[in-house]
């Protein structure tokens, strides 16, 4: 009896030590399947610089002009493309990997629309359905299980049916929460909703209306039913105001908040040079990442953030003078104020299992880059990390992914060789980033031990922080006109080089390239015309359409012009005659 009773012990022990080597196993299994069958990186790691232990692959080159980007839980991969099939064969591309090495062996584009307005950004997937928007609507479409393609049928959700004209911030990304909410924003604009026609004439400077008549209609987000077709803003309710643009913002489910990245406003320097150096207008003013709730008011048109003094400015339209608070205090601050026209343009908040655990619940920003630093090198071009710590965000961003523009610094945007535009979570945790010049598509994924991530990965990457594209720059050093000579040549990359760039090519996208440009090289007396009147609504140059507005430059003299356009003539169209004081005046005076 005592020997059966010895034997059924050992056999008892010997099976809790066989189902606790299974359970070992079967634990261990479900924790390395994620690396282990994740495709491998690329080589040269997509180009990108991450911190160490991530690997990054490149899922598809050229899907052309991309914006927003969404994946679905079987891993196929939605994008928005700027324009609704202008030469694309359709607004919106669907990707799949077939073999699982990582790159998309199917890509497929879909969706002519009725609305065929530039600057499409927004894509989400929810309950079932694909979301994505131009300029003035949202859209949806049904998915169907094991089909690439959307359902054909499409239905509208929200139409803007304001009477813009030309608008410049009137892009409609989405956030939905998780009550049948869907949250839109209406950008301002303006910088700073200026009364054009009693601001002085002859001289830089405007004034502000006050109240700003924008705010009723633009300058925030509103609230819609998510589900219901056809609405348009009267059906929507005001949510949060004094937002001048949005292109990227996301609800956190980990706090049930709605967060947005705000781009600040332009032309301090254009407008008021007896203020702003040419420097302050490079670095201001913030770029914002804030929490939003009902009722959040930033302050825009009156004040602006200054990231440098960590305070709300007056705007000099409303009689700032750069250092002014006024009554800033009483707007809500940001997170974090990034330095300006460093263009964020989307967020995303993790919450995979993939990444180290410090990654969990905190937001990757994409910043597309800026394109209106002159005489400074342009700043942006990378993805930023922002760690959730103790239930909210910290005020300490992180470097996570560098090197998209494949050079530093960059002088001119059309230089850079990749601008990160929009942010994806896949069904296994990967990060998916997409680009706005050619449509490359990155997959990062972790490789590495999660136990041993921490400060060593962390410091390598705080070094790109040192880096022309990310660093502030140097008042004097940094200057790429303090060598300049030509007068003409000063006072284009006072002016002009923000938009249309130091080397003339435009920024692709907003603004049109000078370069060979019919309206360069063709009428003396138009070009003048566009110069001091300014230009406003829809043209083609070379070919590609643009639809912004080109201020009146009406302020510089004569003198100033005919250098400016005897420049602009020479060095971007070839033509060896010089444009003339008399052929200048003759033509404003008309």
């Amino acid at each position: 009896m005592i020997k059966l009773n010895f034997y059924k012990q050992k056999l008892m022990s010997a099976k809790r030590f066989l189902y606790f080597g299974l359970a070992i196993l079967l634990f261990s299994g479900t924790q390395k399947p994620q690396t282990d069958q994740l495709p491998k990186g690329d080589p040269d790691n997509g180009g990108l610089a991450t911190p160490d232990g991530f690997e990054t692959l490149v899922v598809a080159d050229s899907t052309g002009l991309a914006r927003h980007i969404a994946v679905n839980g079987n891993g196929d991969i939605y994008v928005k493309l700027r324009y609704f099939g202008k030469g694309q064969g359709g607004g919106t591309v669907a990707l799949r990997d077939t073999n699982g090495d990582g790159k998309a062996d199917i890509i497929k584009n879909f969706g002519n629309y009725q609305d065929h307005s530039s600057l499409a950004n927004g894509i989400t997937i929810r309950n079932g359905y694909l979301y994505y928007s131009s300029t003035l609507v949202v859209y949806r479409s049904k998915l169907i299980a094991g089909q690439l393609l959307p359902d054909s049928t499409t239905e509208v959700i929200l139409k803007d049916d304001h009477e813009h004209g030309t608008h410049w911030h009137i892009t409609k990304p989405m956030a939905f929460d998780n009550q049948g909410n869907m949250y839109v924003p209406f950008g301002a604009p303006s910088d700073a909703c200026q009364d054009v026609v009693n601001s002085p004439g002859g001289k830089p400077g405007t004034v502000g209306m006050m109240p700003c008549p924008d705010l009723e209609k633009h300058g925030g987000i509103w609230k819609f039913s998510a589900d219901k077709p056809n609405q348009t803003q009267a059906d929507g309710s005001l949510f949060a105001t004094g937002l001048r643009s949005i292109v990227g913002m996301r609800w956190n489910n980990a706090d049930q908040n709605l967060y947005a990245v705000v781009h600040g406003r332009d032309n301090l320097r254009r407008l008021f040079p007896e203020i702003y150096s040419s420097w302050q207008s490079a670095v201001l003013p913030a770029e914002e990442f804030v929490k939003v709730s009902q009722g959040t008011n930033l302050g825009w048109p009156y004040y602006y953030f200054d990231q440098m003094k960590g305070k709300k400015i007056l705007n000099p339209e409303y009689g700032g003078d750069g250092k002014k608070e006024g009554e800033g205090a009483k707007y809500q601050n940001p997170i974090i104020g990034f330095p300006g026209h460093w263009a964020p343009n989307d967020v995303l908040f993790y919450t995979g299992n993939q990444f180290p655990e410090r990654y969990k619940n905190g937001a990757f920003i994409a910043f597309h880059g800026s394109t209106n630093r002159a005489p400074y090198p342009q700043g942006g071009y990378f993805v930023c990390f922002v760690p959730w710590v103790n239930g909210e965000f910290s005020e300490k961003w992180e470097v996570f992914a560098d090197g998209f523009a494949g050079m530093n610094p960059i002088i001119n945007v059309s230089d850079a060789k990749a601008r990160p535009m929009g942010l994806a979570e896949g069904p296994d945790g990967s990060l998916y980033i997409s680009d706005s010049r050619k449509g490359k598509i990155w997959r990062v994924m972790f490789k590495g031990n999660k136990q041993s991530f921490g400060a060593p990965q962390l410091a390598a990457m705080e070094k790109h922080k040192l880096l022309g594209n990310i660093r502030t720059p140097d008042v004097i050093k940094d200057n790429l006109d303090k060598d300049t000579k030509v007068a003409g040549e000063k006072i284009y990359n006072t002016y002009c080089a923000p938009c249309h760039q130091r080397n003339g090519q435009g920024d692709g996208s907003r603004f049109p390239p000078l370069v060979n440009s019919e309206w360069i090289t063709e009428e003396k007396r138009d070009l003048i015309r566009v110069v001091a009147n300014g230009l406003e609504g829809p043209i083609e140059v070379l070919g590609k359409p643009y639809n912004d507005l080109m201020p009146k430059h009406d302020f510089i003299s004569p003198e100033e012009m005919a250098q400016l356009l005897t420049y602009v003539r020479q060095q971007f169209g070839n033509m060896p005659d010089r444009v003339s004081v008399d052929e200048v005046n003759r033509v404003l005076k008309k």
